[in-house]
């Protein structure tokens, strides 16, 4: 259902709308969660590794094809929320063409480059094998992954974060399902499990694409919004334009973000199985541990979008303040949650008899979320800034965190062994928080100068 955040509390609008995207990104972690519970309690330590060897490069790719898809839809938002209807529908077709050629393009040039980048990766030779099937199975199904991120981020453009929970729900439950039947039944080992993903993810496309065409009229896209015409050349261009300035930098600023994640797990590749398993199972529970800060930046970014459309300034400065407030409390929950319990969620993926994995594990734990609140912050202002178009910012932040993460994770690895490497994000975590909150109060005191002077030459002329 389309939802106007230009209108009521916001607050209130910006929680009601994160709650579905919070249990839509929880069920979005159980693809991952069910390749490790099942991989490492079915097939061992090893084959858990060489899942967790290339997920971070996975998550790259899907970093890229993620954030380009969100710019996309945040100008989506923004017609929307000026009241653009013909403006909604040239945007979906625009970014359909767009993302899907990019990510064609990627994904083939990714599979052609698949062995030298995992060589580069330092994957040791004993789960090289694994790891390459399970990495190229999910290359190839990335037009999959894109679709999905696309429909899903002009849904929740549009005010819907409720659907797209729905269909990620039915997905996750036949991901389980699927890989469960390819591993064990079919013995097809790793490789199953990226194709279980692969084939959920396609039945959530199936079932976005059915229910756009049933509930969305204002999606339904014609003739004339995929054509483009000689006498208005100029315009459709500025208007490819306007989707390329924000769905680029947001694709190179996730790109960044993953590569950082690559350049971590690549020296944590160097110390061998047990760490890398180790690593893998903190790292996926963390993420379902910071889902909450995730969703609320995924709500702000849509909050922002509609009302910056509609010029409704003084509800964005609101409702960041706000948020930030709550991104506290969130963060300390959080924090004390994963700090006295997230150890024994660790040994129910790989089995509790695995104390040296375990204790690997502990430790990253107590060290990262002490820094939990920095991490929130990230999303509130990185996505504040995305939904008022300005990419300038969250990618410069992105370039910090990157240079940060990767110095940290080298020099410290060398100094401190792969202890060293636990300090890397949380460093980067404060450098990138730290620029995108200077950033934003900038731009947004930016915004409001702009305004009231709109205002005041629009008062002289009339």
């Amino acid at each position: 259902m389309i939802k106007d955040l230009t209108k009521g509390a916001p607050i209130k609008l910006i929680l009601l709308f994160s709650v579905p995207l919070l249990i839509g990104n929880i069920f979005q972690q159980l693809y991952n969660l069910a390749d490790i519970v099942i991989v490492g309690r079915t097939l061992g330590v090893q084959a858990l590794a060489s899942v967790g060897a290339v997920a971070p490069l996975f998550f790259l790719i899907m970093f890229a094809v993620a954030g380009m898809t969100n710019g996309f839809a945040i100008i989506t938002g923004q017609k929307f929320g000026a009241g653009d209807v013909c403006g909604v529908r040239r945007s979906a077709a625009v970014s359909t063409i767009l993302s899907s050629v990019l990510t064609l393009f990627f994904s083939i040039l990714c599979a052609i480059l698949m062995k030298p980048i995992l060589f580069l990766m330092n994957v040791p030779q004993e789960i090289f094998h694994d790891a390459y099937l399970y990495i190229q199975i999910c290359v190839l199904g990335l037009i999959v992954a894109n679709f999905y991120n696309l429909l899903a981020s002009i849904l929740r453009a549009l005010g819907d974060s409720k659907t797209p929970l729905y269909f990620l729900i039915l997905a996750s439950v036949l991901n389980i399902f699927l890989a469960l039947l390819f591993i064990l039944e079919f013995k097809w080992g790793v490789p199953g499990s990226a194709v279980a993903v692969v084939l959920s993810q396609t039945f959530s496309v199936i079932l976005c694409f059915y229910y756009i065409k049933k509930r969305f009229p204002i999606l339904h896209l014609k003739k004339s919004d995929w054509i483009f015409k000689a006498e208005n050349r100029k315009e459709d261009w500025l208007f490819i334009k306007e989707h390329i300035d924000v769905g680029f930098p947001m694709a190179v600023q996730f790109s960044v973000l993953g590569i950082g994640i690559l350049i971590i797990q690549s020296v944590c590749n160097t110390f061998g199985a047990d760490v890398i398993a180790a690593f893998t199972a903190a790292l996926r529970i963390e993420q379902i541990a910071t889902m909450p800060m995730v969703s609320f930046g995924v709500a702000v970014s849509a909050f922002v979008a509609q009302n910056f459309g509609a010029n409704n300034i003084s509800r964005i400065r609101y409702s960041v303040i706000k948020t930030s407030v709550i991104n506290l409390l969130l963060s300390l929950v959080m924090a004390f949650v994963m700090r006295y319990w997230g150890t024994d969620i660790v040994g129910i993926f790989i089995g509790n008899d695995k104390t040296g994995v375990i204790k690997i594990a502990h430790d990253y734990l107590w060290i990262s979320t002490i820094f939990y609140f920095f991490l929130g912050q990230i999303f509130i202002f990185r996505n504040a800034l995305q939904g008022m178009g300005k990419a300038l910012i969250p990618l410069t932040s992105s370039f910090a965190e990157l240079m940060i993460r990767s110095f940290a994770a080298v020099y410290l690895a060398v100094k401190y062994g792969y202890f060293g490497i636990f300090y890397a994000g949380p460093i980067a975590w404060v450098t990138a928080s730290t620029i995108l909150t200077i950033g934003y109060f900038i731009n947004i005191k930016k915004v409001i100068f702009e305004k009231k002077f709109r205002m005041a030459k629009k008062s002289l002329e009339e």
